[in-house]
């Protein structure tokens, strides 16, 4: 007979022995499966960093690609910007026996032509808008906005016109040395009486605004002048002589509300001793130039003017330009190979650009966005970064006057007529 404790110490040990048998079977299946887990795991860490080598390579190249693009881009763009055009197309002619005769201003998008006889304005294709008859000797034109003046230099007959239409004459007392035009059609002029002089103000239509006599001792010759866009001021520079010392006066007439209540309406004077200043403009609505001898000096316009800049230069300057933002200087230098420096500035007084050239030029100005040079045979054009952008020959005749019409396309007036051009 067997005992109850004995039988169940005998099934304890059946038990742990099966348990150990399972035990050596699982130990058996993992030595074996083992490798083949490794196997597997290194299969799958191959293809995994052979697929991170494939995408690395696309990405590479993707990489390549568009730096290989950008560097074009940059390549064409600097092309661009530094190819000198030296050709043209001529898109239009316009054969004019009057040319030679007559001279040529913008008024907006089109062109002015005015000479002894009258004055009439031709669209950009040199068809007539309008023509209006009159008589003068040296004609000369100014303009401002839509609006311009022709006044017999030396005579005592001025014409306002518009961009619409031809406004009317004014006839004056004495003759015309310099005349100014606001954009609503006023006209300043300065007229000489003899040892005195007077700076009257017109309105469009030929009536008086104002009048002001002014002589060598007070307070000095007029040498040039300027009227606000908006008609309500006049600049004007003095040239003064005492013990044989030089200086120039810059005096502002006002005649808006500031001005009511001052002696001949002058809100504000600056003097520049030893130092002329021959010319005085105004270049935007708020903005006035007085160009010195030494310089130049820039004034806030509205109301009462003041002097915000008073730039220095070294140099002789030969000549002067400007826009509504730049203002520029040319200064001969002597050299052999660049005779003339053009320097350009912003309102601030900060130069922007230097650029030497040897062109002798007889004209200077900026037109959209080009600085153009030009004498009879030759134009040379820069953008307002100072980079030459055109350089050529002309075969049409004389060059007489050039502006831009557009992009690439100038209306040139030559001795042999009115051409439309393009640069290539």
């Amino acid at each position: 007979m067997v005992s109850c404790e004995h039988f169940v110490n005998t099934g304890y040990e059946i038990e742990r022995r099966h348990r150990k048998r399972i035990m050596d079977l699982k130990e058996d299946r993992r030595r074996t499966t083992e490798p083949e887990k490794r196997k597997e795991n290194t299969a799958e860490r191959f293809f995994r960093q052979s697929l991170e080598r494939v995408r690395a390579l696309r990405i590479n190249k993707s990489v390549l690609i568009f730096g290989a693009a950008v560097i074009l881009v940059v390549l064409a763009a600097l092309y661009l910007h530094f190819r000198v055009s030296r050709e043209y197309d001529i898109l239009s002619t316009s054969q004019n026996e009057d040319t030679q005769s007559s001279a040529y201003v913008c008024l907006g998008r089109n062109l002015l032509k005015f000479g002894n006889e009258g004055v009439s304005l031709l669209d950009q294709s040199q068809q007539v808008i309008w023509n209006q008859t009159y008589e003068m000797t040296e004609p000369n034109a100014d303009v401002s906005g839509d609006y311009a003046v022709i006044y017999d230099k030396n005579g005592t007959s001025m014409y306002v016109v518009q961009a619409e239409k031809p406004i009317g004459a004014i006839q004056v007392k004495f003759p015309v040395l310099e005349a100014k035009v606001a954009r609503n059609g006023a006209v300043a002029a300065i007229l000489e009486d003899g040892e005195k002089t007077w700076i009257n103000y017109y309105a469009s239509d030929g009536s008086l605004i104002a009048e002001n006599q002014t002589s060598m001792e007070n307070p000095g010759y007029p040498v040039d002048l300027a009227v606000s866009p908006n008609g309500e001021s006049i600049l004007v520079s003095y040239f003064q002589l005492e013990n044989g010392i030089v200086s120039s006066y810059v005096a502002c007439y006002n005649f808006s509300d500031e001005g009511q209540n001052q002696v001949d309406n002058i809100v504000a004077g600056f003097t520049y001793d030893n130092i002329l200043v021959p010319q005085i403009v105004w270049i935007n609505e708020t903005t006035a130039v007085a160009f010195r001898e030494n310089g130049f000096s820039v004034y806030d316009g509205s109301g009462v003017p003041k002097e915000r800049v008073a730039k220095e230069v070294e140099g002789e300057i030969v000549s002067t330009f400007y826009n509504d933002k730049y203002i520029g200087l040319v200064f001969q230098e002597g050299e052999e190979d660049e005779k003339y420096t053009l320097k350009l500035y912003d309102i601030s007084g900060k130069e922007r650009v230097s650029q030497g050239f040897d062109l002798e030029y007889s004209s200077i100005g900026i037109s959209g966005d080009r600085l153009i040079l030009y004498n009879d045979t030759h134009i040379s054009m820069y953008n307002l970064n100072g980079t030459l952008k055109f350089d050529s020959d002309i075969d049409e005749g004389a060059v007489k006057y050039i502006f831009q019409a557009a992009s690439n396309r100038y209306i040139l007036v030559s001795e042999n007529g009115i051409h439309t051009i393009k640069t290539k």
